[in-house]
């Protein structure tokens, strides 16, 4: 997400400073006995460590900046260099490497128990210490509140209520929570929903266990007649080994060494033969060995389900093509990652930069905001191709052009390269004067005959009617593409309200749609049911439209550029325009 691009989000989370007087007014402490137990998970459940770690990694991604919201209350713009809020924000956390520590650390408060602090202390040179603590790190102590930091227990006083000037060299304490909807000082998590099946899931995995030691010593029970005994051999003598203690010692070695020959190897009897028969062994497995395997498939599915990221993140993306996998990791940044950032920026928003700009009378301080870029999460696939196609239909710049392509504008031409290479590629005309300059071939890949697609400047001339005509194609196309995209994974269900709103001929330029999803969703399929007709009545060649105009539109789509009438001469080629002429 780009700077001064994004919307404002309705933000769910909470955030308050430590005050008095919310002590003196509270008359139910929030639920907070599920967090230990949440915490427990964390440490002896693989699947609730990698989701919140996982989380963690990525907000560890996004940057902070400091945002003004525009006149509109929606639009995020970047604050102006020099302004106060740009300094402030800059020095959070000590900079970008301390910002990347601190937001990912919420990560895991955020998933687990659903809320973590932010304590803020002041160091006696210059500077603030920023530290992410855990609600078992805190603990009220009369009327303030102890924080545990690197061993130390540190006092931190509660702030005025009312905002007025507190001590500047004191601690100061943020709680930053994601609020229950039923209420809202309570804390909410995705695995506080989780608690009943990771309570399942521990019982299935000590099932789980029990059944590989049991088949490991328990085997069952061996019949044997009264009196077998192993012969002896020939340091014994005479004498002869009891049955049953040799079966416990063979037992008690294969269970301390497993891969001992005693866990492989069966031991080998000799009796009469009369005795064979009457040797029998009896087992106590259950149809529950193999549904425990099954439950506990089914508890983990049931668990990643019920993250705020797509299943697959926990569960593996085998089944998914690449295309597949960029709209799934997409979605989790939209739905998993970001509400979580925002989370975290409200709570620096309103209790530290709003109050600090406030105290220095700063004119527009709440207007302005602590905002996260994840435009390095949301990493889209190759569109060199696509930029090149475009850049040549005329619909981009040459410096969007290097952007796509990995370029940057160091790499632009010089007026005077630019010149010569124009110089080059115009056709020598017979007798004119080179000035000395050798004949220069034409670049690799060009060609002296007529191009297909014409630049819109060489087909000015065409009919009115014709250009009319494959605007409105091109309009109806976009609009059953945009009508498609909405039901798309482009577009989570979360957005489809707002998507609606937007004139679905303009929605690619909204959601993000990479080439090959184009043909992955179906977009321009039936998008031509006029176009036989038209160009019939206007002497056109309809397969050669149908192509050249699909082209088109398929490369706005992926490209995320809107349709203008002045674009429709360059999206029509020679060839189709041979019976008109």
């Amino acid at each position: 997400m780009t700077p001064g691009r994004p919307p404002r989000r309705v933000i769910t989370a909470a955030a308050s400073r430590y005050t008095s007087r919310k002590l003196k007014g509270q008359t139910k402490a929030p639920d907070s006995g599920w967090q230990e137990r949440a915490w427990t998970f964390y440490d002896s459940t693989p699947e609730v460590r990698f989701a919140a770690q996982w989380i963690s990694g990525a907000m560890s991604a996004a940057t902070l900046y400091a945002g003004r919201l525009a006149d509109d209350g929606k639009t995020i713009e970047p604050v102006a260099e020099g302004h106060p809020a740009a300094e402030i924000v800059a020095e959070i956390a000590g900079g970008p490497e301390g910002q990347s520590q601190l937001l990912g650390r919420f990560g895991p408060h955020l998933v687990v128990p659903g809320e973590g602090w932010i304590v803020v202390r002041p160091r006696t040179d210059s500077g603030q210490d920023w530290h992410v603590l855990s609600v078992q790190e805190i603990r009220q102590q009369g009327q303030k509140l102890i924080a545990e930091i690197d061993g130390e227990l540190v006092d931190i006083p509660p702030a005025d209520p009312d905002g007025a000037a507190t001590d500047d060299t004191a601690p100061v304490a943020i709680r930053v929570w994601q609020s229950h909807p039923r209420r809202y000082l309570e804390a909410d998590s995705p695995v506080r929903a989780s608690i009943g099946l990771l309570e399942e899931l521990h019982l299935l995995n000590a099932a789980v266990a029990a059944i590989a030691r049991s088949r490991l010593t328990g085997r069952g029970v061996l019949l044997v007649p009264k009196g077998t005994r192993f012969p002896s051999t020939p340091v014994q003598g005479d004498a002869e080994d009891d049955l049953i203690e040799v079966f416990m010692e063979v037992a008690e070695t294969a269970y301390r060494e497993p891969e001992s020959a005693a866990a492989t190897v069966p031991i080998i009897l000799e009796v009469p033969a009369e005795h064979i028969a009457a040797i029998k062994r009896l087992t106590f497995e259950s149809d529950f060995d193999e549904l425990a395997l099954k439950l506990r498939d089914e508890q983990i599915r049931r668990f990643a389900t019920g993250l705020d990221v797509p299943a697959e993140i926990l569960l593996g993306m085998d089944a998914l093509n690449h295309w597949g996998v960029w709209a799934m990791k997409e979605e989790a940044v939209t739905l998993g990652v970001q509400p979580r950032l925002d989370t975290v920026s409200h709570a620096l928003t309103t209790q530290w930069l709003r109050p600090l700009l406030a105290a220095d009378n700063v004119e527009d301080a709440d207007r302005c905001v602590v905002a996260t870029d994840t435009s390095g999460l949301r990493v889209r696939g190759n569109r060199s191709q696509t930029a090149l196609e475009v850049f040549q239909a005329g619909a981009i710049s040459a410096a969007a052009l290097r952007r796509e392509t990995g370029f940057d504008e160091s790499d632009a031409p010089t007026p005077e390269e630019t010149a010569a290479r124009r110089r080059a590629e115009q056709p020598q005309q017979p007798g004119q004067d080179t000035g000395g300059a050798e004949e220069t071939d034409l670049p690799v890949g060009e060609t002296e005959s007529t191009p297909d697609t014409l630049p819109a400047s060489a087909l000015s001339g065409l009919p009115a009617a014709v250009l009319e005509a494959a605007d409105g194609l091109i309009w109806t196309a976009l609009t059953a593409a945009g009508e498609k995209l909405r039901r798309t994974p482009a577009c989570p269900r979360s957005e489809r309200a707002k998507a609606r709103e937007i004139e679905p001929a303009h929605l690619h330029t909204v959601l993000r749609v990479e080439p090959g999803q184009v043909e992955q969703w179906h977009l321009l399929d039936g998008a031509w049911p006029r176009l036989p007709d038209v160009a019939t009545r206007h002497g056109l060649d309809p397969e050669c439209l149908t192509a050249s105009l699909e082209a088109y539109c398929r490369e706005l789509i992926a490209a995320g550029i809107a349709h203008d009438f002045d674009l429709t001469p360059g999206a029509l080629r020679t060839s189709c325009l041979a019976v008109a002429a």
